[in-house]
């Protein structure tokens, strides 16, 4: 059964001022482009993440998986949203997570349940469930004996 989305249960302004504040600390020499992430964990904890390039191009990382990661390192597996914000200098667009992100989402969450929160500023943001921006996905339970 398919569950909606619930974003009152979501402090999307604290989620998104913690990725604008994480986006700060973004190392993009290559392309400038800024991106910061806060996820949000069941126990209502947020984790940060910011995107880290390198000359080589590949060995670079997005913000919402270093997020991810992050979490993960630490021993947590169940998460409720994430918010993206990325630009480049101070002019902030809608950063939607990029497929291997989307990917690495699914990996942890139930896609209908779980909030992705795009956002310019706290005011100005768009919400999806990973549902939305995976659909038909493939996850753990495809491969379920």
């Amino acid at each position: 059964m398919k569950q909606e989305v619930r974003i009152e249960d979501i402090p999307a302004a604290e989620l998104i001022k913690s990725a604008m504040e994480a986006r700060k600390k973004s190392y993009a020499p290559y392309s400038g482009y800024q991106v910061g992430a806060a996820l949000l964990i069941n126990e209502l904890r947020i984790y940060t993440g910011c995107n880290i390039e390198n000359a080589a191009y590949t060995p670079g990382i997005c913000a919402e998986r270093t997020a991810l990661y992050k979490a993960v390192s630490e021993g947590k597996r169940r998460f409720r949203a994430i918010a993206v914000a990325g630009g480049r200098g101070e002019e902030l667009q809608y950063a939607f997570p990029c497929g291997v992100c989307r990917q690495v989402m699914r990996e942890f969450v139930v896609p209908g349940e779980f909030v992705v929160i795009v956002a310019k500023s706290p005011e100005d943001y768009k919400i999806y469930s990973l549902e939305e921006l995976l659909p038909e996905s493939f996850g753990p339970d495809n491969l379920s004996r």
